[in-house]
This record gives C-alpha cells, structure tokens and sequence, in this order.
C-alpha cells in the first residue's frame, strides 16, 4: 500500500450564527490556511473531494456553489459526498491509495444556524415508519441514554463529568463556542440535559492529503493513516442494541486500531452519552486523552465535525503532542454510521 498522510488542517472559528456569510466566504479562509501551510496552489491538488448536505442549505446540488471557493477552472478531479467529510476523506484517500493522484484536497462545511436542526435530522430516518414520527435527533439520543442508565452503564452524574471534562478541555481550543465550566441545565428531552447536548454551530474544516516523500517535504511531522474503515448499523433502531456500537468495533478492529495502544482518541460523539458507547466499543481505557480538543460537545458543525475529529487527531501529530491517535466520525441517529481512522507520526 502507499505510505499516505495528512499533511494540514485549518478550520474555522465555529460561531452559534454565521448570517452575515455565505457558505463560500465561510470556507474561502479555510482553503487558503491549508494551502498555506504546505506552500501548494490549487493546480498543485491532484483531487479534490467534499463532504455537506443540501437538507441545511434548503437547495439542490448546493455543494456546487462552494466550489467557488476551490476554483473548478481549468476543469479539476473533483467528486462530494453527501456526508460529513470524513467521508470524503475516505474517498480521496481511496483515490490516493490506487495511484490516481498524489495530493487530494479535503473540505466539508455546514450552517446549522438557518434551520432547525432537531427536524432537519429526521430526514435521516426510515422514511415509512419512523420519518413521518418526526422523532428528533434529542430524543432519539435520550432514548440511547436512558437505555444506558437502564443496562446500569452509566448514570446521570457520569453523563454530567463527561460534558464537564470535554468543555474544560475546550478552553485550549481557539475554534470552540463554548469551553471552561458550563451547568448541566434543565432537561431538554430526559435524561439529557443542555450540557449533555451538542451546540448549534456553523463552520468548515479542510486537510490536505500526501503520498509518500511528497508528505515528508510538505509537513514535518506528516500524520500518517496506517488505517481507515467504516460500517453501519441496521437502518431500524428497533433491531439494535442501543448501548453498544458493533460497527465502530469492527470498523477500529478492521483499520488497525487494536493493534498497538493509542495515546488519543478524537471520538464524533455529540451527547455524552455516545462517548460512554464509543469507550467500550473501541475498548478506550482511562489512560487514553480522549477529545483533548473538547469534541463535538463544543463545537459541532454538521457535516465537518467527523473531519475536524480527525483534523484534530492529525494537528496533535504534527506538533509531537500524539504519537498514535484513533479518530472517529458517525453519521446517522445513535451512532448508526461509524469511521475509525488509525493516525501516527514517525518518530
């Protein structure tokens, strides 16, 4: 296989509400910070793969409209994922890994503010039977924490910690809208609380892909993938167990993450209760730094949070803070969709 790394990562200030920029100004800063960082222009890019959702945007085919951030002239290898970007990072890195192209370009973006997220997501769901419910993406997490309360996997006051250490640790992250201490809240949808929920955010994330010596002479420290794999779960919530996550088991076990301990995990957990699901799935002890960056409990862009877990992971390997790190992105209600990427550094 060919030697594969992450090279740069830029993101955005992730703000509560973005009115005053379309989704392109949103992600022009973004796209020049990563080419920036590794001396490259966008004739340099041997592809280019994009990862948002036309549902926030409320059109059709929006994602064409960010491609004039890119500059799709002259004509350009260029494909979208109608995912998070982690997703797209998985295609380019496919594309890379047969030879197609030695650099790939990586974005993803999402303005949450517009709408309302909670019904926007439910257009993920079964569109026969559960759809027309309307069950919003809160309730659908609380009935995946009150299910893990019921199993005796954790607890009120445990969900609480886990909100608390993920925002304390945001306070060393520039991009996050919310860190330092936060109250648990009232309840939105029992047992979750506001603290235990992700906030609205609007923001892009971008990283750029490198083979071999190309990484070496465009980042110091390049983040090497040693593994890459996504699963999914049965499309019906109520065929699965909601307090455990096979897929992210078997898409850690397939990408190499059981191999060798890691020293960081980046884990696209939006409730804390996720975060008790993906600890024992991808078999996470105390000694593991997870979320370092504050996690998706601090900033959670919609359809670039996944991206940015594993932007975050990479970021931590180029400055020598991580050694081998795991990161993760879902999609879908309670963890439906999982990716697991397996990220080290040379030493």
């Amino acid at each position: 296989m060919r030697e594969i790394a992450i090279v740069a990562f830029a993101q955005t200030d992730h703000r509560r509400r973005s009115d005053e920029l379309s989704e392109v100004e949103m992600l022009m800063p973004v796209l020049h910070d990563v080419l920036r960082q590794t001396g490259l222009k966008t004739s340099d890019i041997g592809f280019t793969c994009s990862g948002s959702s036309d549902y926030l945007a409320g059109r059709a085919f929006s994602f064409t409209m960010a491609l004039d951030g890119v500059g799709a002239w002259p004509p350009i290898s260029e494909s979208h994922v109608e995912m998070d970007g982690a997703w797209a990072l998985y295609e380019a890195w496919v594309k890379l890994l047969t030879g197609e192209a030695d650099t790939a370009l990586v974005y993803a973006y999402g303005k949450t503010s517009p709408g309302e997220i909670r019904d926007v997501l439910t257009r993920q769901l079964d569109p026969y039977y559960v759809a027309p419910l309307w069950p919003d993406s809160v309730s659908l997490a609380a009935l995946q924490a009150q299910a893990l309360i019921d199993a005796g996997d954790t607890d009120e006051p445990a969900l609480a910690a886990v909100a608390a250490r993920s925002r304390t640790a945001a306070a060393a992250n520039p991009h996050a809208p919310l860190s330092g201490p936060v109250p648990a809240g009232d309840y939105l949808v029992q047992p979750l609380r506001t603290g235990d929920c992700p906030p609205v955010s609007d923001g892009a994330a971008a990283v750029i892909l490198a083979v071999g010596d190309t990484a070496r002479g465009l980042c110091e420290r390049p983040a090497w993938i040693r593994g890459m794999d996504h699963r999914i779960e049965a499309h019906s919530l109520g065929v699965r167990d909601l307090t455990d996550s096979p897929s992210a088991r078997q898409a850690a076990e397939r990408a190499g993450a059981f191999e060798r301990p890691v020293d960081t995990a980046e884990l696209h957990a939006p409730f804390t209760s996720q975060e008790v699901v993906l600890r024992k799935a991808l078999r996470l002890g105390d000694d593991v730094n997870v979320n370092p960056s504050g996690g998706a409990l601090a900033a959670n862009p919609v359809m670039a949070a996944g991206l940015i877990r594993i932007g975050e992971a990479a970021a931590r390997i180029h400055r020598g803070a991580s050694d081998r790190a795991l990161a993760h992105a879902t999609s879908g209600p309670c963890l439906q969709q999982n990716l697991v990427a397996v990220l080290e550094g040379e030493s």
